[in-house]
């Protein structure tokens, strides 16, 4: 929640976040991702990768803690 915020994506709650990746790659729908079942996931599909690489981007979180 905090990254998103940082970086101006609070549309979406990180719960709502969860939820979406689950539906999209959780393959096996057993509730649980392993490491493959993400890595493949995101790989391919684009708009999941764009918007993980927007959510989770800490360059921004990098400059505040250099502003102090």
């Amino acid at each position: 929640q905090a990254i998103q915020a940082i970086n101006g994506h609070t549309s979406t709650s990180a719960e709502e976040f969860a939820n979406m990746i689950f539906q999209k790659i959780d393959v096996n729908d057993d509730g649980e991702l392993t490491l493959e079942e993400f890595i493949t996931g995101v790989e391919r599909d684009e708009d999941l990768m764009e918007l993980i690489t927007k959510s989770f981007d800490l360059s921004n979180v990098l400059k505040v803690i250099e502003s102090g």
